[in-house]
C-alpha cells in the first residue's frame, strides 16, 4: 500500500479496481487546515484523464507493471501490429490504447511493452526518435530577430515546427512528451 501523500508523477496505482496512472502531483497545506493532495490520473484501461483530491492519509494499491520488449510490425486501419520480441507473439493495439505514440511508430521499431495481470496496456516510447522529414518548405532567411520556425511533415505524418536550415529528406530527433524538434542528426 501506499499513501496518498506518497504519490509522484510516474507512479502506478491501484484504486477501486482502476489501474491509474499518477500525471501531476500537488501536496498543499493551507493555514490551520489539513493538508491535501491533489493528483491527476490517466486510467490505463479506458485512457480517461481524471484530477481528485485527498487527505495524504489516504492508502492506494501498488501497481505491478512489467516491461518487455516489442517490435511494431505494420498498421491496419486503426489497429496497429505488434510483435514480442521473447515469445514472437503477435497482438493488435487500437489507437485508443496507444493515446499519442501512434504519432511517433515506424516500422520495425522497438519499445517497451506494459503488461497488467498478463493484459497488455499500451506501449513506453523512448523520449525521443529519429524520423524523417518527408515534406517541408524551403526555408529563406529573413529579418528575424528570434529563432524562425517553418512546419515539417515527417514520415508518421506528424507535422512538427522545425528551423528554418532543415530541407527535405533530413532526419530530425522529436521528443516524444512534448512532439517538438530537438536537433537534425
Amino acid at each position: 500500500m501506499i499513501n496518498a501523500g506518497e504519490l509522484r508523477p510516474g507512479n502506478t496505482v491501484e484504486r477501486q479496481g482502476e489501474l491509474l496512472q499518477v500525471l501531476e502531483f500537488a501536496h498543499n497545506k493551507q493555514g490551520r487546515g489539513t493538508a491535501i493532495v491533489r493528483a491527476k490520473f490517466k486510467n490505463l484501461h479506458t485512457g480517461a484523464v481524471t484530477e481528485e483530491t485527498f487527505r495524504p492519509e489516504e492508502k492506494f494499491g501498488r501497481a505491478r507493471i512489467e516491461r518487455s520488449e516489442a517490435q511494431f510490425l505494420y498498421q491496419d486501419g486503426d489497429e496497429y501490429m505488434f510483435m514480442d520480441t521473447s515469445t514472437y507473439d503477435q497482438f493488435p493495439l487500437s489507437r485508443a490504447q496507444l493515446g499519442d505514440a501512434f504519432r511517433f511508430l515506424k516500422e520495425n521499431d522497438n519499445l517497451s511493452l506494459l503488461t497488467y495481470d498478463d493484459k497488455v496496456l499500451g506501449i513506453d516510447l523512448p523520449t525521443s526518435v529519429e524520423l524523417t522529414v518527408t515534406q517541408t518548405d524551403p526555408g529563406f532567411k529573413g529579418d528575424t530577430a528570434n529563432a524562425a520556425f517553418k512546419p515539417a511533415t515527417v514520415e508518421t505524418g506528424l507535422v512538427v515546427d522545425v528551423p528554418l536550415f532543415v530541407n527535405q529528406g533530413e532526419r530530425i530527433r522529436v521528443d516524444t512528451r512534448t512532439a517538438k524538434y530537438v536537433e537534425r542528426v
